[in-house]
């Protein structure tokens, strides 16, 4: 009797340490799988990245697709931040310039940008040249954007060429997910038609994110046929697609510097506080 009381005894004590190994384990994967994965980035120093796809987009701009570590890696780009590229410009020179990837941390295994190459541009030398299998130096996160889902009612969004990137990665933080009910109003300028960039994504979150989601193309030299703004971007276009001024909304702007400093005096006159506006 005693030793089946004992045999009895040593079960319900395996059973137990089983049953408290068994939660420790499920604890432990819950934990591994719900921690966000660490970046690839390193802020104080260049690393580099293989460039595993290149698509011209236009004659003039092309997107890269660049490799990260894993296939399940992230680039660790905080929304609304940009990254340092590290390049030679056509007399070999070093040159530095900040990009803003398209992609997003949900994008694992690679990250892309989106560039327009200038005739004259130092850095644009350097993508003109740059081939797949080429590794490109990367550094970051920078810049003073900081943003928390719902912490603003609406953002309107003024962007001029490819003053377009950080706006589309903001934009799709935003749509894609499903917690944030951010709307977004964007007032897009370009020179032509063909400047236009990411104008494919963009209708797309637009017909995807009804309501949500609007964009006004403006163009300088508009086709024969358009339904969209034509000039510049004038204060009456921001009244009327940027949501009012008001202590709940912010005001987002990205463009070459002559159309910045036409922005600011604009929403400066309508009434937008310094508070409520940032430039990239």
């Amino acid at each position: 009797m005693d030793l089946e009381f004992l045999q009895s005894m040593e079960v319900q004590i395996l059973v137990g340490v089983g049953v408290a190994v068994l939660a420790i384990l499920v604890a432990a994967a819950y934990l591994f799988s719900s921690r966000k994965p660490k970046g690839c980035l390193d802020p104080e120093n260049f690393r580099e990245f293989k460039l595993v796809k290149r698509q011209q987009l236009s004659h003039n701009v092309a997107k890269f697709t660049f490799e990260l570590p894993t296939p399940t890696s992230v680039l660790g780009l905080p929304i609304g931040q940009h990254i340092s590229c590290r390049g030679k410009d056509s007399q070999g020179e070093e040159v530095i310039k900040p990009y803003t990837p398209t992609t997003l941390d949900s994008d694992v295994g690679h990250f892309e940008l989106v560039i327009k190459m200038y005739p004259q541009g130092r850095m644009s030398h350097h993508f003109r040249e740059l081939r797949v299998g080429d590794y490109l130096a990367v550094k970051g996160p920078k810049g003073q954007f900081r943003y928390q889902p719902g912490q603003v009612r609406a953002f309107g969004m003024i962007a001029g060429g490819s003053g377009i990137t950080p706006m589309f990665q903001v934009a799709r933080a935003i749509l894609e997910n499903p917690k944030d009910m951010t709307n977004v109003h964007l007032i897009y300028a370009n020179v032509t038609y063909d400047d236009i960039l990411l104008k494919e994504e963009l209708d797309s979150l637009v017909a995807k994110y009804p309501g949500r989601f609007k964009v006004y193309y403006v163009l300088n030299q508009p086709p024969e046929v358009w339904n969209g703004g034509v000039g510049f971007v004038s204060k009456e276009m921001i009244q009327t697609h940027c949501p009012a001024p008001a202590p709940d909304i912010k005001i987002l702007r990205c463009g070459p510097p002559p159309m910045n400093k036409a922005m600011a005096g604009h929403l400066d006159a309508l009434g937008y506080s310094p508070e409520i506006q940032f430039q990239f």
